[in-house]
C-alpha cells in the first residue's frame, strides 16, 4: 500500500498529532535513559566542560556521532524487520530484556551512590588530540552501537510510519543532553560532588527504563 507524506505524518493545523508525538517522546525518554548514566564518554564531556576546553567541539562529536549511530539502526533494524515481520515480537521481548536488566544496574548504582570529581586543572590540551580521544571514547565502545544502532534502531522499528519520529526525539536527548553536560558542567560540579545527586539520577534513570521495558514487552505481546 502506498502511503503519502501526510499520512506518515499526521498534523492537525500543521501539529503533529498522538502517534508521533507518543513515538518522539518516547524515543526521547529511551535516548536520555541509555545516555544520562556515569561512563567513559560523559566523564570525558563533564571534564572538558569544567575545564572550560573546546566544549563546542566535544559535544558536537558526540552528538553528531550519537544521530549518525541512531540513523544506521533505524534504516538497518526497520529494513530488517520488513522483511522478517516475526522478528518484531522477538526484538521487544529482547529489548524489553535488556531494558530492565538497565534498569537493575541503574537501581544498583542508585543505592551505592559514587561522586563524580573530574579534575579541572592542569595543562591545556591541543584540539586535535581533544576530537580524538572524544572520537575513541564514541566510536570504540561497544555499548554504543548496542544502545544506539542495536536498542534504538530496534525499537524505533516496532513504531512503524512513526520510526523517524521516535528516532528524532532519540537524536534530540543527545544533543540535549551533551550540550547540557558540556556548558553546563562549571554550574553541576558542586552538586554532582555529592553521592546523593547520582542517587537521583540512576534512580530516575532505572523508573524510566523499567517502565519502557514494560511498554515494550507489551508491544511484542500485541505482535505476536
Amino acid at each position: 500500500m502506498s502511503w503519502t507524506l501526510a499520512e506518515r505524518l499526521p498534523t492537525v493545523d500543521g501539529v503533529l498529532t498522538t502517534p508521533a508525538l507518543f513515538a518522539a517522546a518516547s524515543g526521547l525518554a529511551l535516548g536520555l535513559g541509555l545516555i544520562v548514566a556515569i561512563g567513559a564518554q560523559n566523564a570525558f564531556v563533564l571534564r572538558q566542560g569544567l575545564r572550560i576546553e573546546h566544549v563546542a567541539a566535544v559535544v558536537a562529536v558526540c552528538a553528531l556521532s550519537d544521530i549518525a549511530l541512531i540513523a544506521a539502526g533505524v534504516l538497518g533494524a526497520g529494513a530488517a524487520l520488513a522483511r522478517l515481520p516475526w522478528l518484531v515480537p522477538v526484538v521487544c521481548f529482547a529489548g524489553a530484556a535488556f531494558l530492565l536488566c538497565y534498569g537493575v544496574l541503574a537501581a544498583r548504582r542508585a543505592m551505592k551512590p559514587a561522586a563524580l570529581l573530574p579534575d579541572a586543572a592542569g595543562a591545556r590540551t591541543g584540539l586535535a588530540v581533544t576530537v580524538g580521544t572524544c572520537l575513541a571514547l564514541t566510536w570504540l565502545n561497544p555499548h554504543v552501537y548496542l544502545d544506539t544502532v542495536v536498542l534504538l534502531g530496534s525499537m524505533a522499528s516496532t513504531y512503524g510510519d512513526h520510526r523517524w519520529q521516535f528516532a528524532a526525539g532519540a537524536a534530540l536527548g543527545s544533543a540535549a543532553w551533551f550540550t547540557g553536560l558540556g556548558y553546563g558542567a562549571r554550574l553541576l560540579r558542586p552538586v554532582f560532588a555529592r553521592p546523593a545527586a547520582w542517587r537521583i539520577l540512576d534512580g530516575g534513570i532505572a523508573a524510566v527504563m523499567s517502565a519502557l521495558a514494560v511498554s515494550l514487552a507489551v508491544r511484542g505481546v500485541g505482535g505476536a
